[in-house]
């Protein structure tokens, strides 16, 4: 599932691509992709203009310039792409709303959905979700208040959409690697320099990895040769057996709550 970097280096190209580009036209294969019938949903959007394209953890909202917005959550195997016919991959497109320089076409969306909404109606429905990982007002101090009171590993905390927005089976892993501390240690045997390590390790992981667009190899377009570049650069998620990039011994797969984990039982410690 596309986390906070695959999301965000999708966020950068299509700012590039569609703001203050207006909609000339949208198809829906699939209601159940979206919240209403598809004729209304088609007539909304007609004409209308994307003023420009927000990240909200692991989802996309589109800013129309009507007020309104399209909130994208691409969940499990759902995918986007932009440009011709001829660029599409080879699925089933649930929707595509076009603009005078190509098409953006959603993909996958079995568990994904694209749902047009009001301002008050994002607000109520983002209400829940955790901060952002660089949001300003997310201070070391109050990183390590977002834990206070839980139980539990490490990863299944980190994953917590509650907790944090964004971050997903994969970074988990890799901020744990980075930051030296196991993804199953447990949240209260942690220690105060552990997690000034964790958030920093956070930003930093989170902030390479989207430069590199992500570990998911899903281009936007056809001349996008950024996206996946993170995934030869993962230290330990899906490295199992593989030699441990900084002290060599083995890469261990383990599993918490039904997730998968990957880490060096060598040089990650469990507080």
């Amino acid at each position: 599932m596309p986390e906070w970097p695959e999301m965000e280096n999708y966020r950068e190209q299509l700012a590039a691509k569609i703001a203050g580009q207006p909609i000339i036209g949208a198809e829906v294969s699939r209601e159940k992709s979206i919240n209403m019938d598809k004729e209304t949903f088609i007539r909304e959007l007609a004409g209308r203009t994307v003023w420009f394209v927000e990240r909200r953890g692991k989802m996309l909202v589109f800013h129309l310039d009507n007020g309104k917005r399209l909130v994208l959550h691409l969940m499990l195997g759902g995918m986007i792409r932009f440009g011709g016919e001829e660029d599409l991959p080879g699925r089933s497109v649930q929707v595509a709303i076009s603009f005078p320089n190509g098409t953006l076409s959603f993909i996958g969306l079995r568990l994904g959905y694209l749902h047009l909404l009001t301002a008050k109606e994002v607000a109520g429905k983002f209400s829940e979700l955790g901060p952002d990982p660089f949001d300003v007002r997310l201070t070391p101090v109050r990183f390590r208040e977002r834990f206070r009171g839980k139980r539990g590993s490490l990863k299944s905390a980190l994953v917590d959409q509650h907790v944090l927005a964004g971050i997903g089976n994969c970074y988990a892993d890799e901020i744990a690697f980075d930051a030296e501390v196991r993804p199953d240690a447990r949240l209260q045997d942690l220690e105060p320099e552990t997690w000034d390590r964790l958030y920093g390790s956070m930003r930093k992981v989170l902030r390479e990895a989207a430069s590199y667009g992500g570990y998911m190899e899903m281009p936007l377009s056809s001349e996008d040769t950024r996206t996946g570049g993170y995934n030869e650069r993962c230290r330990v998620y899906d490295r199992g057996g593989e030699p441990c990039p900084r002290c060599g011994a083995a890469i261990e797969q383990g599993e918490i709550g039904g997730r998968k984990f990957f880490s060096c039982r060598s040089c990650q410690r469990d507080r």
